[in-house]
C-alpha cells in the first residue's frame, strides 16, 4: 500500500498491523483510558495539571509499546489524526473483546493479499523470497 492513505478504512489494516503484539495493545488501552481519565479529573476539579498529564499518559503508554514491545515507530508520528481516531477505535474494540480477533481478521487479509502476487510473479518465471521478488 502507498505511503499516503485517503481514508480511514484505507489506513485501518496498516494501523492494526502496526500493533500485532497484545502487550502494545495493553500499553495502549492503559495510556488512553489513564489520559481520558485525566482530562475529565482536570476538567471536573479545575485541576490544569491534570489536563497537561492527560496527553504525557495517553502517548506514554502507546509510545513504550511500539518501541519496547512492537520494535516500530508510532503510527501517530506520521498520520496523527488518523492515529488519534484509531486508538479509540482500537480502545473501544478491546473494551468489546473484539480486537483480538481484528489483527487475525486484517493478518489473515494480508496473507491472502500477498499469495496471488507470490503466485503471478511465479507464472512470470520469478520466484518470491519473503514477499520480495527474484529473477
Amino acid at each position: 500500500m502507498a505511503d499516503e492513505y485517503r481514508s480511514f478504512e484505507e489506513f485501518w489494516p496498516f494501523y492494526v498491523k502496526e500493533h500485532t503484539q497484545k502487550a502494545n495493545r495493553v500499553l495502549h488501552f492503559a495510556g488512553t483510558s489513564i489520559g481520558l481519565a485525566c482530562l475529565a479529573g482536570g476538567l471536573l476539579t479545575k485541576r490544569r495539571w491534570l489536563l497537561a498529564l492527560a496527553p504525557v499518559a495517553g502517548y506514554g503508554g502507546a509510545w513504550i509499546g511500539h518501541f519496547f514491545v512492537e520494535h516500530n515507530k508510532p503510527a501517530s508520528w506520521r498520520y496523527p489524526l488518523w492515529s488519534f481516531r484509531a486508538d479509540f477505535v482500537m480502545w473501544w474494540k478491546i473494551v468489546r473483546r473484539e480486537m483480538d480477533a481484528e489483527v487475525e481478521r486484517v493478518l489473515a487479509e494480508q496473507k491472502s493479499e500477498a499469495k496471488p502476487a507470490e503466485e503471478q510473479a511465479a507464472s512470470d518465471g520469478h520466484a518470491t523470497i519473503q514477499g520480495e521478488t527474484v529473477n
